[in-house]
């Protein structure tokens, strides 16, 4: 079916894709995956972020800032030449190495006149593999991490996404273009080509 709404709204162990509900109230400790895209004189671009609310536990701190860093490391790699699995390695291995698992059904991709293009940037696999990036690309990498295992069910709705084991999930997205200068985060306000910049809470 047609999504319903204009953002997607995945609370706590949604994954992705959550459809906004007025019945659907944010507690204390709750942690929020905001994911829009806007398009501009025909071009696209996509973004997500996940928002702690009020006191959010320790544990569900860490999953949310190393699932951020993640996506610092791995767009501190689009630039030529380097290799789409150099993206994903970066991910999997910063989310793994806290004791995170990394979805493996969802993955970023190539985004331009239409919202999803060519070629897809999954969250994981091994460095120096998968295509090289040219100068004048433009993709969105959003790494999806779970505190618990990988695997994911979908809703009767079609649309919402949640950790099959029930456990808490973040997701983080930008979209860059890829350089000779370095990368260029366009959904980051303060972001330069060659100066990314970083996500403030």
């Amino acid at each position: 079916p047609r999504y319903p709404a204009v953002l997607c709204t995945s609370r706590n162990e949604v994954i992705v894709h959550g459809i906004p509900r007025k019945d659907d109230v944010l507690v204390d400790g709750d942690i929020i995956g905001i994911d829009f895209g806007i398009f501009r004189e025909g071009f696209c671009a996509d973004t997500a972020r996940t928002v702690m609310v009020g006191q959010v536990s320790a544990a569900n701190r860490l999953l949310v800032d190393t699932c951020r860093e993640a996506l610092d490391r791995a767009i501190a790699l689009c630039v030529p030449g380097a290799r789409l699995g150099d993206l994903g390695s970066a991910v999997q291995s910063h989310a793994e190495s806290r004791g995170f698992s990394v979805v493996r059904q969802f993955v970023g991709h190539g985004t331009g006149r239409a919202m999803h293009e060519d070629p897809q940037v999954p969250n994981f696999g091994k460095a120096n593999d998968g295509k090289r990036m040219k100068s004048g690309l433009v993709i969105a990498v959003e790494p999806m991490v779970n505190a618990g295992a990988p695997d994911v069910e979908e809703l009767d709705d079609e649309w919402t996404a949640v950790t099959k084991d029930g456990s808490m999930s973040a997701h983080f997205e930008h979209t860059i273009a890829i350089l000779d200068e370095g990368p260029w985060v366009l959904t980051r306000p303060a972001s330069t080509p060659g100066n990314p910049a970083h996500d403030r809470d």
